[in-house]
C-alpha cells in the first residue's frame, strides 16, 4: 500500500491489519536482554500482574532486581519498557520504515516482554500506535465500533485498578498476530492484548501532546516574553454605578489585555512549537562529552573518515521561515537554530554526520555542528573505532 493511501484511507480514522508487514522478521533483541535494562535507573519499565481468579491488576514501576525474573510466575504477567529506540540502535533503526511520517511526531518504540496470558488489561491509547509482533504470538481483540460508523464505545475507567482499564470493552475484531504481523490502530480505538505464548511486541508509538500541555507550554512562553508596559488598562473607564461589581466593560478590557500578549508572528510561534516539539517527554538528557579536541582536529577527523554520531536523546527538527529572504531554523531539544534550510534539513535528517555531508554544509551550518557536538548532541566516531 503506497504510504498516501494509508494516510488517506486509514490514518486517524480506522485501524489495519498488515499480515507479514515485515517478511522474516527476526527479533534484535531478546527477553532476557529487555528484562536486564529494566535493571538501569535510567530505564522507563513497569511490571503489570494480573490475578486472573479475583480479577486484580498490580502495576510496579521500576528499576527492578535481577533476581526478581528468575522468580516470576509462568503466566499472566508483562513488562514494559520504554525508548527501546534510544537503548538499541538495532531497535531504532525500525524507524526508518516509518519515514513517511513526521520524524517528530514519533514518540518511541515501547517493547513489551509478555508471560503466557500476560496483558495490560482493555484500554485506550489517545495518539497513533503501530503494533508490531516480534517473537511469539499475541491475541488482539479492539473495539472498531466508531469506524463501522456505530455508536461510539465507552471511555469510562474501573475505579478499582491503578492502570486506565476500561469498565466496558465489547470487541468487534479478533484476530491472533505473529512474528512480522503488524496492527496498526488510530487514537481511543479500545484494544486488548493477551499472550497467546511468551512473546516481544514492539509499540511504535506516536508523540500527541494534549491541547492543556500545549496550552500550559504557551502559555510559560508567553509569560516568560512578555514586555512589563503591557497591562490592564481603562482609560475609557466611566463612573461606577457599584463600586463592587466587575461590569462586561471591565471584562472586555481583561480579554484586551491578554489579546496583547498573542503570537500574531508565525516565525514566532513556529519557533515555540519547535522548541516544544523536540523537547523529550520524560527521561533521558543530554550532556556535553569529555572529548576535548579542538575544532581543527575534529575536522582532520572528519576528512580520515570520523563521522558525527547523534546522541539517541537528541530530538530534531527544522521548519522554513514564514517571511522570505530569512533563515530557516533547526530546532534540537527545546532549542533553536538559525542555518539555511538545505543545512537544517540535512543535520535534522541525518542521525549520522561523515567527513562528506559536513563538509557540504554552509560556514553557519558547520559552526552550529560543533556548538551540537560540545553541547553533547554527536560523538565523534573514529575511522578505526569498533562500534
Amino acid at each position: 500500500m503506497p504510504p498516501d493511501a494509508f494516510l488517506r484511507d486509514y490514518w486517524h480514522k480506522r485501524p489495519l491489519l498488515i499480515r507479514n508487514a515485515f517478511p522474516g522478521f527476526e527479533s534484535p533483541l531478546q527477553p532476557e536482554d529487555l528484562a536486564g535494562l529494566a535493571c538501569e535507573e535510567g530505564a522507563l519499565s513497569r511490571i503489570v500482574m494480573h490475578d486472573r481468579v479475583n480479577d486484580r491488576w498490580t502495576l510496579r514501576q521500576g528499576p527492578f532486581e535481577e533476581d526478581e525474573f528468575p522468580r516470576m510466575p509462568h503466566q499472566d504477567w508483562t513488562l514494559l519498557v520504554q525508548d527501546m529506540d534510544k537503548w538499541d540502535a538495532d531497535v531504532g533503526a525500525l524507524l526508518e520504515h516509518f519515514a513517511f511520517l513526521p520524524r517528530w511526531r514519533i514518540d518511541d518504540i515501547m517493547i513489551s516482554f509478555a508471560a503466557p496470558g500476560g496483558s495490560v488489561g482493555p484500554h485506550t491509547d489517545h495518539y497513533d500506535v503501530f503494533l508490531l509482533q516480534a517473537q511469539g504470538h499475541r491475541r488482539w481483540q479492539i473495539d472498531a465500533s466508531l469506524a463501522m460508523g456505530r455508536p461510539a464505545p465507552s471511555q469510562k475507567f474501573r475505579p478499582d485498578v491503578e492502570l486506565k482499564l476500561l469498565r466496558e470493552f465489547t470487541p468487534t475484531h479478533d484476530w491472533v498476530l505473529g512474528p512480522g504481523d503488524m496492527l496498526y490502530l488510530p487514537p481511543s480505538v479500545p484494544h486488548n492484548g493477551v499472550a497467546e505464548d511468551a512473546c516481544l511486541t514492539f509499540s511504535v508509538g506516536m508523540r500527541a501532546p494534549a491541547a492543556a500541555e500545549l496550552l500550559g507550554d504557551f502559555v510559560d512562553t508567553l509569560a516568560a516574553d512578555a514586555d512589563e508596559a503591557l497591562r490592564y488598562a481603562d482609560p475609557d473607564l466611566s463612573a461606577a454605578a457599584d463600586p463592587a461589581e466587575i461590569d462586561a466593560a471591565a471584562m472586555n478590557r481583561a480579554v484586551e489585555a491578554l489579546n496583547l500578549l498573542r503570537m500574531n508572528d508565525p516565525d514566532r510561534l513556529g519557533d515555540w512549537f519547535g522548541r516544544f516539539m523536540t523537547v523529550y517527554r520524560a527521561a533521558g538528557e543530554v550532556h556535553p562529552g569529555e572529548d576535548n579536541r579542538s575544532r581543527i582536529e575534529i575536522e582532520w577527523d572528519l576528512q580520515q573518515g570520523a563521522s558525527l554520531q547523534r546522541h539517541p536523546w537528541s530530538r530534531m527538527a527544522w521548519r522554513r521561515a514564514h517571511r522570505k529572504g530569512e533563515p530557516a531554523r533547526l530546532y534540537v531539544s527545546g532549542h533553536d537554530y538559525a542555518l539555511p534550510a538545505g543545512d537544517a534539513s540535512l543535520i535534522a535528517n541525518s542521525p549520522v554526520l561523515d567527513g562528506e555531508a559536513y563538509a557540504g554544509l554552509s560556514e553557519d551550518g558547520r559552526d552550529c555542528v560543533i556548538a551540537l557536538l560540545q553541547a553533547g548532541h554527536y560523538r565523534l566516531t573514529l575511522a578505526d573505532e569498533e562500534e
